[in-house]
């Protein structure tokens, strides 16, 4: 128990704690198990606890019907977001 759990304070930062108990945060990451090209959307889907290929479809349709936007974020991601 944490000092701030202790004194009736919610802990700080987001996260859950693993099966060791240790706190975990979750961090926006590229994913290497679930990848097809850079596992950006691997990466969401942990961060989200989705299906990758909800994501996958999700920025298609982004990228189809905003003229080309998600290809954008997509390829932006790639770029910003560190491999986890």
């Amino acid at each position: 128990m944490t000092n701030q759990e202790q004194l009736g304070q919610p802990p700080t930062g987001t996260g859950e704690r693993d099966s060791t108990g240790q706190h975990r945060e979750h961090r926006f990451r590229r994913s290497r198990d679930e990848r097809m090209i850079a596992g950006v959307c691997g990466g969401a889907a942990e961060l989200f606890g989705i299906d990758a290929t909800i994501v996958r479809i999700l920025l298609v349709a982004a990228t189809l019907v905003g003229f080309g936007t998600g290809l954008l974020i997509y390829l932006a991601c790639w770029l910003i977001v560190p491999e986890a």
